[in-house]
């Protein structure tokens, strides 16, 4: 919809049957809770929404962090006709509507037209590059919302016209005072007649929340209904039973990537209590234990290596085992290979040899097999000199043949494989 504010605007008449996480949005900049790199003080974008000069930009960052309540509140306090589309609903002819609609009030002299599109992710390649043109010639300001990170789910020409502002999941203090607001207001929230709210019970909603506005206000709705319905108070009691959590973790998304890199680099750091803290977490919000097992089995090989070689056989025992058990049982089995690992000593020189290996390979090509190194199958390659002067090991003392060169000749002494001071010599 162009040119309307509606839902945007601050009704006179407060509509009462709303959820309170919708009463509850902030009406302007002052009344965004968080984000103050972004909205506080002498915070850029705040200059520029301020100033009625918006950027054309990307608000990156969590659920219930505050992407929609911004756009909201530059619909209100900037001069500008104001459109909205969701990328969920929305295709090319509708924002090729809004564009048209765009062009013809710059031509009429008209407020300049900001287009807020929520889930902008959503859009595929297609949709995206029907906005390139507007954007880049300011027929249209663009604010697109996302979960998800711009560098992979907006193409590239159109995040080269837009900011991108990344937004923090919000911490305890940023909901607390959330609730405690709903508790005290008059016109949307809980007052004038809140029930009576225990200490321990607010901070108790704030940790549920888990950074997301929405779901700490729509808790304390359903913690202040089942109250009411027995005439007590809220307690933590209270929220324990009203409260169902979802960790949020999306199996394509930066919650799938972001925990499993936590996970790895726990491991790497010899830390088994993180390790297998972020193993829970990935298991207990439904990842596929078999990704979680092959994982292990490639930190076996890259990050304790050679300086306990056994931890390549139980990381491989675990695979195995997971894929024969399965949930919940597997859970065992993965978190003994997690902390297994993350206690031995470590040791990357096997990886760092084959990349050592790897770019040799890259800038040299295909270097000729040293002739004493072919095996000689028929007399005609004998007589070409295949395995000539080839030094068997078992012939020598210790099974080493000391002056044999196994390398192409234009490699000639190169080390590849530098022992690491935690390798364990066979």
């Amino acid at each position: 919809m162009l040119g309307s504010r509606s839902m945007f605007d601050d009704a006179r008449t407060v509509d009462r049957s709303a959820p309170l996480a919708a009463r509850m949005r902030p009406r302007n900049l002052d009344e965004i809770v968080g984000q103050t790199q972004l909205v506080g003080p002498d915070a850029p974008l705040r200059r520029a929404i301020e100033s009625d000069s918006p950027p054309s930009c990307i608000l990156w960052g969590p659920p219930g962090s505050g992407k929609t309540s911004i756009a909201r509140v530059v619909a209100r306090v900037t001069n500008t006709r104001f459109a909205t589309l969701s990328a969920v609903s929305s295709g090319v002819a509708d924002l090729r509507k809004v564009i048209a609609s765009a062009e013809a009030g710059r031509r009429d002299g008209l407020a300049r037209t900001i287009l807020f599109i929520d889930e902008i992710h959503r859009f595929n390649k297609s949709q995206q590059d029907a906005l390139l043109h507007a954007v880049e010639d300011g027929a249209i300001t663009l604010i697109g919302a996302t979960t998800e990170n711009p560098s992979f789910e907006v193409v590239p020409p159109l995040l080269s016209r837009a900011r991108v502002f990344k937004l923090e999941p919000l911490d305890v203090q940023d909901l607390k005072a959330l609730l405690i607001r709903a508790l005290n207001d008059t016109d949307r929230g809980l007052a004038p007649d809140p029930p009576l709210v225990e200490p321990d019970a607010i901070d108790a909603l704030a940790t549920y929340g888990s950074g997301d506005a929405r779901v700490a206000l729509n808790a304390l709705e359903a913690a202040v209904r089942d109250a009411r319905s027995r005439n007590g108070p809220v307690t933590v009691d209270t929220v324990q039973s009203v409260a169902q959590r979802a960790l949020p973790y999306d199996k394509g998304g930066d919650a799938h990537f972001d925990t499993i890199s936590a996970f790895i680099k726990s491991v790497r750091g010899s830390d088994p209590d993180a390790a297998v803290y972020w193993l829970a977490r990935m298991l207990e919000a439904g990842e596929d234990p078999m990704f979680v097992a092959r994982r292990i089995v490639i930190l076996a090989a890259e990050d304790v290596g050679l300086a306990d070689p056994r931890a390549l056989s139980v990381a491989v025992a675990a695979q195995q085992a997971t894929h024969l058990i399965g949930m919940p049982e597997c859970t065992l089995v993965l978190s003994e290979a997690a902390i297994y690992l993350a206690r031995a000593p470590k040791s990357n020189s096997a990886m760092k040899a084959y990349s050592a290996a790897s770019a040799a390979v890259r800038e040299r090509g295909a270097l000729s097999v040293p002739l004493h190194l072919r095996n000689a199958a028929t007399g005609l390659m004998a007589a070409h000199g295949y395995g000539r002067g080839y030094q068997y090991a078992h012939d020598h003392e210790g099974g080493v043949a000391p002056d044999q060169q196994h390398l192409p000749d234009e490699l000639s002494g190169a080390a590849f494989y530098e022992p690491g001071e935690r390798d364990v010599t066979p």
